[in-house]
């Protein structure tokens, strides 16, 4: 993995989103709900496997203080996701 803070990437959050970019293009973003659940999470297929989706669902879960629920259908990769944090909660 890689470290995010040498990725040169801004935050932004608005209206239960974050994002993350670089000067280029959107790394990735979240899409939540205050009671944690999430809406939807993206994360460019060029930038997949460097723990981006995990800082996304860190910040929803800094955000809410709530465990985090993915709202369904949930794709074969967010099942990925919900089993690599699901002791986080």
């Amino acid at each position: 993995m890689i470290d995010l803070n040498n990725l040169n990437y801004r935050l932004s959050e608005a209206d239960g989103v974050f994002i993350l970019k670089n000067d280029n293009t959107t790394l990735g973003f979240v899409r939540f709900n205050n009671n944690g659940e999430v809406e939807y999470i993206f994360v460019n297929s060029l930038f997949r496997k460097k723990g981006i989706a995990k800082k996304l669902i860190r910040l929803v879960i800094k955000k809410t203080g709530k465990k985090i629920v993915l709202q369904k259908p949930v794709s074969p990769l967010g099942l990925k996701l919900l089993k690599s944090i699901e002791n986080w909660n």
